[in-house]
């Protein structure tokens, strides 16, 4: 079992860190009293392999005495349990500005004059606790994606990859929007099968549809330019920490977007590198009907 403690200071991005080993197969705890943390552990050590890889968030708001923290820290590494500590910090006046954009209230703030003196008095107090962590991180100059990266290298799994998830969805505009679209690109240019009798009953997934929209000129000519620009900005994308894209293609009419289907919806084929992850694109099928 593999448990990892989460502490640091206030505004430097432990909530952030947390979402982030969430998504790379942590159980996350939020807030959790050091009392606790080994009564937890044993449950989870009992849990038939489910939680296997917990992550504890351990800082101020919870902190009644630091020597509790380091005695179950001592016992959870005699349990056989690989037991880590990770402490985020940021330097004084860039928390202070964090707080200032969030306009969030500082946990210690109730007991100090100021923030300024709040940031201070915290960084004084998580001093012992940031002596015994394993790993130490300054995000007073990192993005969110330098900070996904550095979590990754530590805590990843062999073969993890830290690419970007990209989902390619067709549509009909006259049904609206997909609400979880992040690119959409219009197609109703296109020769439209449905005034072809024999096509209008079909679907997009129907070979006879793709060879007669795929047999015009423009319509490779479009979808050449179209894995061009994907090519160029997917993986910019992925390099500003984003983890999943959906790009969604549409048509005049068709039906509501049905999940499954062909991977590579009218040819938009994948190439090495063009998801961010080497993942083809899902894709979920619509009617060819205006």
């Amino acid at each position: 079992m593999e448990i990892l403690i989460i502490s640091g200071l206030s505004g430097a991005g432990k909530s952030k860190a947390a979402s982030f080993l969430e998504d790379m197969g942590f159980y996350i705890v939020d807030n959790m009293p050091a009392a606790m943390i080994l009564k937890f552990a044993e449950f989870c050590a009992g849990g038939n392999g489910r939680y296997d890889r917990v992550a504890l968030v351990y800082d101020v708001r919870t902190a009644s005495s630091f020597t509790e923290l380091f005695d179950v820290l001592d016992k959870l590494k005699d349990m056989e349990a690989q037991c880590r500590m990770l402490f985020l910090e940021a330097a004084p006046e860039v928390i202070i500005k964090r707080y200032k954009e969030t306009r969030r209230r500082h946990p210690l703030a109730a007991d100090t004059d100021s923030l300024e003196e709040a940031v201070k008095k915290e960084r004084a107090m998580m001093a012992p606790v940031k002596e015994r962590a394993d790993f130490v991180i300054d995000t007073s100059r990192t993005s969110t994606a330098q900070l996904r990266g550095e979590l990754l290298r530590l805590f990843g799994q062999e073969g993890e990859k830290g690419g970007m998830t990209v989902s390619v969805t067709s549509f009909g505009f006259k049904y609206g929007l997909p609400l979880e679209a992040d690119l959409v690109f219009d197609v109703r240019f296109m020769p439209n099968p449905f005034y072809m009798e024999d096509l209008r009953p079909r679907t997009g997934l129907d070979q006879a549809v793709a060879d007669y929209v795929f047999h015009f000129p423009q319509t490779q000519d479009y979808m050449r330019r179209l894995e061009d620009l994907l090519a160029f900005s997917l993986p910019l994308y992925a390099e500003e920490g984003k983890t999943s894209l959906t790009i969604a293609v549409g048509c005049t009419g068709g039906s509501p977007p049905l999940r499954g289907g062909d991977p590579c919806p009218g040819g938009l084929h994948p190439r090495p590198g063009l998801s961010g992850a080497g993942e083809p694109p899902g894709h979920d099928p619509g009617e060819a009907e205006p």
